[in-house]
């Protein structure tokens, strides 16, 4: 964890609920001819959270000191809708941690009333846990939840006696199998998370690392955590691969659990509900550890204090906004905003072209960035995701505004 600690800790903050569900269901649908897309999918996200490494590392600044070189536009555009996405992304954990909480153990008779409960209960466990326990407790507890994640859905994965010879296939040959294309693109843009990324900068700074002479460090860290987050999309497509699922929503993390449970018997039923317990707390622990910092790091660039006067994480707007992600979205698991997610979606979907443009734009200029300048592999790498991201975000775009029009 010395090592490698960062690029596990931002890997395993990507990998969600959405990730396990989209990744079991896509490898139901249209089985694991799309295995590809979750190693593509893990590799662009990697490439792209070393564009953010490499400017930290040769000029000093966060990405979002460097976005203040594009003009206030930028950075008062990505404050609103980190404000939004705080809100609806927070919501959506606290939703899965109560879904997961209630699976491994009812607190009701009644459904919602125990996964609002748990959600409540997940919310304020996690706010006391990064509040009081510091950067090095959080990334102990996070490799805890790590272990038992990759650990148990791999273990899973393995003895649900897939076809290993089409595995194979799915992962060397890329294919486009039919009615599959909504699956891959889900795949290509959900693994390895969002705006959580930026979080990156943020940690290899509390691990002390500063000035070039770290960029190695950090590629090999970054390569290490989204190997594991391929292997644990790998895993999840292989197990829905197994099984024939239906639905929508969380629920299906209940159904998968049980016919896990026929195939492998109780002990798998347990075993892939704690699995996808860790997934999901690990991912509440990261955006409430990590989000912070970027709200904190705004308002400093904002009031054009020096950097790091006091370091950010003891700050009372970190802390505040701490506190605001675990409270504010709770209502959410009273009230249905469908619409009002959608137009989130609609709004957001091109934060990840932009966030590649931008490292395209800042990560070139040899004035900016000296000798870390981009090479050819990494800005191939980069192109591609801007272009992959332009037709994911595209995608999510229409698929919102067809369902905001619809009656």
């Amino acid at each position: 964890m010395a090592r490698f600690g960062p690029g596990m800790l931002v890997a395993a903050t990507g990998v969600g609920a959405g990730d396990l569900l989209t990744a079991s269901l896509g490898g139901s649908a249209v089985g694991m001819a799309i295995l590809w897309a979750a190693v593509v999918g893990a590799v662009l996200k990697g490439f792209l959270n070393e564009g953010i490494a490499r400017w930290q590392l040769a000029t000093g600044t966060t990405v979002l000191e460097g976005w203040a070189r594009f003009g206030a536009w930028l950075r008062y555009g990505f404050f609103l809708y980190l404000l939004g996405w705080s809100f609806f992304t927070g919501g959506a954990l606290i939703s899965a941690c109560g879904a997961a909480g209630d699976a491994l153990w009812p607190l009701s008779s009644d459904p919602d009333t125990s996964r609002r409960l748990w959600g409540v209960v997940h919310s304020l466990v996690g706010l006391g846990l990064v509040w009081a326990g510091g950067f090095r407790f959080f990334e102990r507890l996070m490799a805890a939840c790590i272990g038992l994640m990759f650990v148990t859905v791999i273990f899973t994965a393995a003895a649900s006696g897939p076809d290993w010879s089409a595995a194979a296939r799915g992962l060397v040959l890329p294919t486009m199998p039919e009615g599959g294309t909504a699956w891959v693109l889900g795949l290509l843009g959900g693994v390895g998370g969002t705006v959580t990324v930026l979080s990156y900068g943020y940690w290899i700074r509390e691990r002390g690392r500063e000035g070039a002479g770290w960029l190695r460090t950090c590629q090999a860290d970054l390569a290490l955590g989204y190997s594991l987050t391929a292997l644990f999309g790998i895993a999840m497509v292989i197990i829905g691969s197994t099984v024939q699922l239906q639905g929508s929503g969380l629920r299906v993390t209940t159904l998968l659990a049980q016919r896990l449970g026929d195939i492998i018997g109780p002990f798998g039923y347990w075993l892939f509900l704690w699995g996808f317990w860790a997934a999901v707390f690990s991912s509440l622990l990261g955006v409430w550890e990590g989000i912070p910092y970027l709200f904190a790091d705004f308002l400093r660039v904002h009031r054009q204090e020096p950097a790091r006067a006091p370091p950010l994480r003891s700050t009372r707007a970190w802390r505040g906004y701490l506190v605001a992600l675990a409270v504010v979205p709770l209502p959410l698991l009273w009230v249905p905003l469908q619409r009002a997610q959608l137009a989130y979606a609609l709004m957001g979907a091109l934060f990840m072209p932009l966030l590649a443009a931008t490292l395209l734009w800042m990560n070139n200029r040899r004035a900016w960035v000296g000798a870390l300048r981009n090479g050819w592999l990494v800005n191939a790498a980069l192109i591609a995701t801007l272009l992959l991201f332009l037709g994911v975000g595209a995608s999510e775009a229409l698929d919102a505004l067809r369902k905001l029009m619809a009656p």
